[in-house]
């Protein structure tokens, strides 16, 4: 009966085995969820095949809408990618959830000598590789070329410039501005408006982000707000359109953008003229934002190490330059030669980052750090002191971090 069993078993499930060559007998599956375009990685993972003839990885692009809570949720069920996209700030919330890279694979030495010191600061943790990027990004400020040439100033470096140039080239009708220097000030309409202030915060010495109750914070609330409330410096207000319409619609001399900005202003405003430039500083400082898009693996992972190989392949220097991104690779900064991908290479080795990002969707960290610092905002747009702002803030603030504490 045995020998009958085995042999109805061979008739079955042999021809399935014997048309199966021993590569595909060992083909490993890798699911990879992100957020580049589609074309561009379905074109770059055949060529990790040719490298790893047994790997198979499979892209799925995603939708950034609650991508944070449905891709952890999923990691946690065993049900989710091997690889994944998160965002550099993300990692307090997502270590638990992660499997360090091989020390076999990319040791510190080789990770610090290949990306900005920011990487660094973003994604080890104890001394353990917790993601890679292929990109680096933060804000840098967009300018209308029109309007500046028309006012013959040239786009500003300190904040002092960016302060006398801004109001310069504002134009009133009536008390209402048309043509606005600068958006910046609020919360409603000016996007990027965190980064922008979380810029100002880490730029301004003696501020403490994480506990920001003082008079070197207020003195940021202060200038901040001042585009709106001091009528020397108004050059934006909060009846105006967001500052990305008024930009493309070229009412708007400068605003405070990231990377993916200049693509979107070309498809909207194809004929516009502006350029781009690091942010203003502070004088005898050199502080940017920055946010940008990791690869990390799934501790859940059946294949962590061969998920951390095409990690790491996506860190190639020809694989950054067929995603056209401004590259996180040191050794690649002289070969960018585009003026509207510069400047954000050019920050690269003063970025800071921190958790005032507003475009990521985390429902997390930076979602619940911008919230309470907008209440700040709007409080002193409204007419509190600055300092009572932060006195009502800092408990907040400090509720937050100590959510996440068990991995900051």
């Amino acid at each position: 009966m045995a020998i009958i069993i085995v042999g109805l078993a061979f008739w079955q499930l042999g021809p399935v085995f014997l048309n199966k060559t021993p590569k595909e007998q060992g083909l490993i599956q890798l699911n990879y969820w992100g957020f580049w375009d589609e074309e561009k990685i379905r074109l770059i993972i055949p060529e990790f095949k040719k490298l790893h003839p047994n790997i198979k990885v499979t892209y799925t692009p995603q939708s950034k809408t609650f991508y944070r809570t449905r891709v952890q949720t999923q990691l946690r069920e065993g049900s989710g990618p091997d690889i994944l996209q998160i965002n550099n700030s993300w990692l307090p919330l997502f270590a638990l959830d992660l499997a360090p890279a091989p020390k076999t694979l990319i040791d510190l030495d080789e990770f610090s000598a290949t990306f900005y010191p920011v990487a660094r600061d973003s994604l080890v943790v104890n001394g353990q590789i917790y993601a890679l990027p292929s990109e680096i990004n933060g804000l840098a400020l967009f300018y209308n070329e029109d309007i500046l040439k028309a006012a013959g100033v040239t786009p500003p470096k300190s904040w002092q410039d960016f302060l006398d140039v801004s109001s310069k080239v504002t134009v009133k009708d009536g008390g209402q501005i048309k043509t606005a220097g600068a958006a910046i000030g609020t919360t409603n309409n000016v996007d990027f408006w965190s980064e922008i202030l979380g810029l100002l915060l880490l730029q301004q010495p003696g501020v403490n982000l994480s506990s920001p109750f003082g008079s070197k914070s207020a003195e940021i609330l202060k200038f901040y707000t001042s585009f709106i409330i001091d009528p020397r410096r108004k050059t934006w207000d909060q009846s105006l359109q967001g500052s990305t319409q008024m930009f493309t619609s070229s009412n708007l001399a400068f605003y405070f953008g990231k990377f993916e900005q200049v693509a979107a202003i070309k498809t909207l405003n194809p004929s516009l003229k502006f350029g781009v430039v690091p942010v203003p500083q502070l004088p005898g400082g050199q502080v940017g934002w920055a946010s940008f898009w990791v690869e990390a693996v799934s501790k859940n992972s059946k294949h962590q190490r061969e998920a951390w190989e095409f990690v790491k392949f996506l860190t190639q220097k020809e694989v950054i330059l067929s995603l056209g991104v401004p590259p996180a690779r040191i050794d690649m900064a002289s070969s960018v030669t585009d003026p509207l991908v510069m400047p954000f290479v050019s920050q690269g080795y003063y970025y800071k980052s921190w958790y005032l990002n507003s475009a990521v969707a985390d429902s997390g960290i930076n979602d619940e750090m911008v919230s309470f610092w907008k209440e700040a905002i709007d409080s002193v747009l409204g007419g509190s002191p600055p300092e009572d702002a932060l006195k009502i803030l800092q408990p907040k603030v400090q509720q937050v971090l100590a959510k996440y504490k068990n991995l900051l």
